[in-house]
């Protein structure tokens, strides 16, 4: 329980630098894509802490479904129009398939979404853990470019560029966490 708590604050923490973008960046510059994804990451965020919080969220599971899947479905257009949209595409397949997989009967959280009371496994565990790997791998890639494009002292950091790396990599690590737990 410990766990889900401590995680719950750290995608609680998120939440923070996900508005600030939203607020602060100049998205006419930027682009609608940034924009978009920014807005992504928001949302998956916010489902993350509501699938890690032990007490669940205020929306029932089918709700987040719902919301889940039309996001899928807007970035997987945009990845077959831009190809840069793949991440966010894969990460809500990942969360509705993380909904939708949980099992739903015998448990008694009611319809809210939880996670952390789960005591049987995800359906199709093997898709888990291949998803599970890509998140984790994906986590591992973005931190080590973030290091290396570091910028120098004095030099100009690309708008919300640090804190878009930091949300890929404590998110692709969570869902590569969340999924492992729930498959094995």
């Amino acid at each position: 329980m410990a766990v889900d708590w401590a995680l719950t604050a750290v995608f609680a923490a998120l939440v923070l630098p996900c508005v600030l973008r939203l607020v602060r960046l100049d998205y006419v510059r930027l682009g609608h894509g940034v924009r978009h994804g920014d807005l992504a990451e928001l949302l998956l965020v916010v489902a993350m802490v509501a699938m890690f919080s032990p007490v669940g969220g205020p929306i029932p599971a089918a709700g987040w479904q719902a919301v889940l899947a039309l996001t899928t479905g807007w970035f997987a257009v945009a990845w077959w129009r831009r190809r840069d949209c793949a991440h966010h595409a894969l990460s809500a397949a990942a969360m509705f398939y993380m909904v939708t997989a949980m099992p739903h009967h015998g448990v008694d959280h009611g319809p809210w979404l939880t996670m952390a009371t789960m005591d049987a496994r995800l359906a199709l565990p093997l898709l888990a853990v291949a998803a599970a790997g890509y998140f984790v791998l994906d986590a591992a890639r973005t931190g080590v470019l973030a290091v290396r494009a570091a910028p120098g002292p004095g030099a100009a950091v690309h708008a919300g560029q640090g804190s878009r790396a930091v949300c890929r990599v404590v998110m692709g690590a969570g869902m590569g966490y969340m999924l492992l737990a729930a498959a094995v």
